[in-house]
């Protein structure tokens, strides 16, 4: 890929590396900036569409390199509560997808899934299957009262099988990849976190029991999909409403959690964090309590990985839900000095393209002055 000339531009000159190609196997992307996964709930029916394929297209057109879909809701009929939230499977849901594909296509860029399964996050009222009832690993809501049922053994066999029809159905579809989301408290989530699972037999207990089921997961679809079908795992420490919550406290845990991951299939990793700079282990001394999770991510696994939370914003994700939505318009210098010190290979942009399909076209060209700033507004429509 030729470049234009950005040395009138002093941010998108320093992170001009972020501008370079970057393949890991089936993704082939012309830069290192992907559109992070924002649930939008405009796919009626679980349709994606024309709408939403336009939506997308514009971030591609915009230079975005990678796009990661909002959650899709994967084939199993407890996997989430809203009607309007897209989903992988069904003829009209996947003939959406394809339209999105090949919009974001066309204009170059490329795009992954992202395979969504709420666990008990799905609540207790459901729009979507509400004669269904609500699953996790133990049965219990993320504050720790009873909400569902545990699930049983033979649940998990069929449960795999749901994420494995779920992948099947993105390659399918043309996708260049896929995400799974295993983050946030969702259900992949409530496997590895000590405060939702809490299960006594060979799914709980130990870390390494606590990963089995994502990391089979994992291994279920690589097996389906074949060797060179991208896999990229988001995982977080922090939970919907529990900011405090850690399935790590140390770099140690940290490693014993992704190895078995890394080494059932992962090809990158996703450390989803609300404000990219802040240090993951900041208890620690010198240099190593500096680095935030994606870094920690990268020296621990040494694959790929994606960092992500409030770039370019000067206000974390949740004040999008609040009265005072807006945020404003950031520099990068944070984002410059943890890619030189080689903490991440690529980064995610959110609520910053929400408001503005060109952020990345801007920062290339030396425009950042015309950057848009978030607003409540942008919530409500596909901009």
């Amino acid at each position: 890929m030729t470049l234009p000339d950005t040395s009138t531009a002093p941010e998108a000159s320093a992170l001009r590396g972020l501008f370079e190609p970057f393949e890991v196997k089936s993704l082939s992307l012309r830069n290192r900036f992907a559109m992070a996964p924002m649930t939008r709930a405009f796919s009626p029916d679980g349709i994606p569409g024309a709408d939403v394929a336009e939506y997308y297209r514009r971030r591609a057109a915009g230079g975005v390199g990678l796009i990661i879909t909002e959650g899709t809701y994967i084939p199993d009929p407890a996997a989430g509560p809203h009607t309007r939230v897209p989903r992988i499977y069904g003829d009209s849901s996947l003939g959406g997808w394809k339209s999105v594909v090949d919009a974001v296509h066309a204009e170059g860029g490329s795009i992954i899934p992202q395979l969504w399964h709420l666990g008990v996050e799905r609540g207790e009222n459901s729009h979507l299957n509400p004669e269904v009832e609500t699953v996790s690993p133990s049965g219990l809501a993320l504050d720790g009262t009873r909400l569902g049922r545990e699930f049983t053994t033979s649940d998990l066999d069929d449960l795999k099988q749901s994420w494995v029809d779920a992948a099947l159905n993105a390659k399918n579809t043309g996708f260049d990849g896929l995400e799974l989301h295993g983050a946030h408290g969702y259900l992949l989530d409530e496997f590895l976190w000590a405060g939702t699972n809490v299960r006594t037999d060979g799914y709980g207990g130990s870390l390494e029991a606590r990963t089995r089921f994502p990391a089979e997961v994992v291994a279920a679809i690589r097996e389906a999909v074949g060797d060179e079908f991208a896999i990229v795992y988001r995982f977080s420490q922090w939970k919907s409403g529990q900011y405090d919550a850690r399935i790590a406290q140390s770099p140690a845990e940290l490693g014993r959690i992704l190895t078995p991951l890394v080494d059932a299939g992962v090809d990158v990793l996703h450390p989803s964090t609300r404000r990219h700079w802040e240090p993951a282990f900041a208890e620690l001394d010198g240099e190593d309590g500096k680095l935030g999770l994606a870094g920690w991510t990268k020296k621990l696994t040494g694959l790929p990985t994606i960092t992500v939370g409030s770039v370019g914003l000067d206000s974390v994700f949740t004040t999008a839900f609040t009265g005072d939505a807006a945020s404003a318009v950031t520099g990068l210098e944070r984002l410059e000095a943890q890619y030189e010190n080689g903490e991440f290979d690529m980064v995610a942009i959110g609520r910053a393209l929400l408001a503005d399909p060109e952020w990345v076209d801007k920062l290339r060209t030396g425009r950042t002055d015309e950057h848009i700033a978030f607003t409540a507004e942008h919530r409500t429509h596909l901009n």
